[in-house]
């Protein structure tokens, strides 16, 4: 058999003890992972309860709930650039461990907050932990596995996204029915704890020989543009009214600091965002494909926690249990992802998951207040199936993109479009949801008293509130209000569909097909095979 030193006197790229526990490496990686996704998916179970008035809650509005969700995906976006900089220049496994730190002391603070503006910025304290530890995971994955394994570990990788969000919605669910609100976060602490010492144990440092140099203006730019992009969407959804001055000063501010983002970047000798990767139309076409379904993904999570707690009146847990299947999808497929790319090809396997994608957004425009629930479950397999054959095709497609030493830089990337467009699906799908909301409810407040008209409109959480205060009186409310939402939900949905229609649209035109075999392949497999 043909050994690693048999290859024309050529060394295997990964030592040979890092070769051997590969695999037990990949685990502790997707435990790192693990916390980030988990809290996003664990958080959209528990905002109901958290826009619920004190004590059960902290009385949230919508906008105040869409700020908790942004505040970690635009502090988490805006630093991956950085992060992943960091990690190529100082070690992929300090970064890793110092993110961890940082992430599991904002969860205990936001697990101890009292107001909605204290869990604004401990969100945002979380995000800061979470910007250098989603990177650098993906980052020591390519530097553990061989080429020829990596489409492999990247599909486990993508099926540990499917894990979290599994775990997630159904762990909040139980520590809801049985605590605060604020053990949604406490929770991820031992998780934490856990895994710095499994990585402490485990995971090999690595860093980028030459480095790039940190770039603060890049970062401050980016940072701002996305928060004044943002708050200007989510205002303009709380006013009901895209026309108001404020809302198009900021949303025009923000668009203009990012693009002198570009601008500098693209002058810069050390910039963040290289945008010269870009002039690569596949490249490009996977990025898109990313941020297009994370944003429709996670607008459509943010109004379902609604529609199936405030219309359907199920619990935090059955609402958790409900989301399971869209989970149990991207376990199933994500690592089989990559032999259906084998058959078919990248363009034909991200297509197919686009237009499943559009599909069941569109799908939710025909939910009721009385639609069989399995229903809505068939939805949420679909959607997850989807998923998986878009999210593990085209991380490969990114990942390999760049040399292997740029690993931090093609990670942060693909992660920082990922939490934009989940960002911007929160933002622009949540105001769509908060204006329709609101025009379809305003007919029905006017035997209201002028002061609580404005806010029973907010939202549907809201309405409901104060017709709970009201008693009998505010009992006409309820059917009203579930009404004027299943209208927006349905609008809203329509949107998401439309989203993903151009995304499907994007890699249809710009993906490859079936892959080609390249010459060095063979000698990859030979390697392989020599180390088993």
């Amino acid at each position: 058999m043909t050994t690693p030193a048999d290859r024309v006197g050529e060394a295997p790229r990964i030592p040979e003890a890092v070769h051997r526990r590969r695999w037990a490496i990949l685990g502790v990686l997707m435990l790192s992972l693990l916390i980030v996704v988990l809290d996003n998916s664990i958080l959209n179970v528990a905002v109901k309860t958290i826009s619920t008035p004190a004590p059960t809650g902290l009385g949230a509005t919508q906008s105040q709930l869409e700020w908790a969700i942004n505040a970690y995906t635009l502090v988490f976006a805006g630093l991956l650039f950085s992060a992943g900089l960091l990690g190529d220049r100082l070690g992929r496994k300090k970064i890793l461990l110092g993110g961890l730190v940082v992430f599991g002391l904002g969860s205990a603070l936001a697990a101890e907050s009292g107001t909605p503006a204290q869990l604004i910025a401990f969100r945002a304290v979380m995000g800061l932990g979470a910007a250098f530890v989603m990177p650098a995971t993906l980052a020591v994955l390519m530097n553990v596995f061989e080429r020829e394994e990596q489409p492999k570990a990247i599909g486990i990788w993508a099926g540990g996204v499917g894990l979290a969000i599994a775990i997630g919605p159904i762990t909040g669910g139980v520590l809801l029915d049985h605590f605060w609100w604020g053990s949604v976060f406490l929770i991820n602490v031992p998780i934490v704890l856990i895994a710095l010492v499994l990585m402490v144990w485990l995971v090999p440092d690595s860093r980028d020989p030459r480095p790039g140099r940190i770039d603060p203006v890049g970062v401050v730019l980016s940072v701002v543009g996305l928060v004044l992009l943002v708050y200007g969407i989510i205002k303009g959804g709380e006013l009901a009214d895209f026309t108001d001055a404020k809302v198009l000063s900021t949303i025009g501010a923000g668009i203009a600091v990012l693009i002198a983002f570009v601008v500098f970047e693209k002058r810069s000798d050390h910039p963040s965002l290289d945008v010269t990767y870009f002039r690569n139309k596949v490249f490009s076409a996977a990025m898109a494909a990313i941020a297009l379904v994370f944003f429709a993904l996670m607008g459509v999570t943010f109004f379902a926690v609604f529609y199936t707690q405030s219309v359907r009146g199920y619990t935090p847990l059955q609402t958790g249990l409900l989301m399971l299947p869209l989970a149990v999808a991207q376990l199933i497929f994500a690592p089989r992802a990559r032999l259906v790319v084998d058959r078919f090809g990248n363009r034909a396997t991200t297509t197919a998951g686009m237009l499943i994608i559009a599909a069941m957004l569109a799908a939710f425009a025909t939910l009721d207040a009385k639609t069989p629930i399995w229903l809505l479950e068939v939805i949420f397999f679909l959607m997850g199936t989807g998923m998986a054959h878009i999210m593990t095709p085209t991380s490969v497609v990114i990942m390999q993109a760049l040399p292997r030493e740029k690993a931090g830089s093609a990670s942060a990337l693909s992660n920082t479009f990922r939490q934009v467009g989940g960002a911007l699906g929160i933002a622009v799908l949540g105001s769509v949801l908060s204006t329709a909301y609101r025009n379809g409810i305003e007919g029905s407040l006017g035997g209201l008293p002028a002061g609580l008209r404005g806010t029973a409109g907010e939202s549907i959480e809201a309405t409901l509130g104060i017709a709970e205060k009201l008693g009998p009186r505010g009992a006409a409310l309820v059917t009203p209000a579930h009404d004027a939402f299943l209208h927006a939900m349905h609008v809203t949905a329509v949107w998401g569909a439309g989203v993903a229609l151009v995304g499907a649209v994007v890699v249809a035109l710009f993906l490859p097909g079936r892959p080609q075999a390249r010459p060095q392949d063979a000698d990859e497999k030979e390697l392989a095979a020599a180390r088993e």
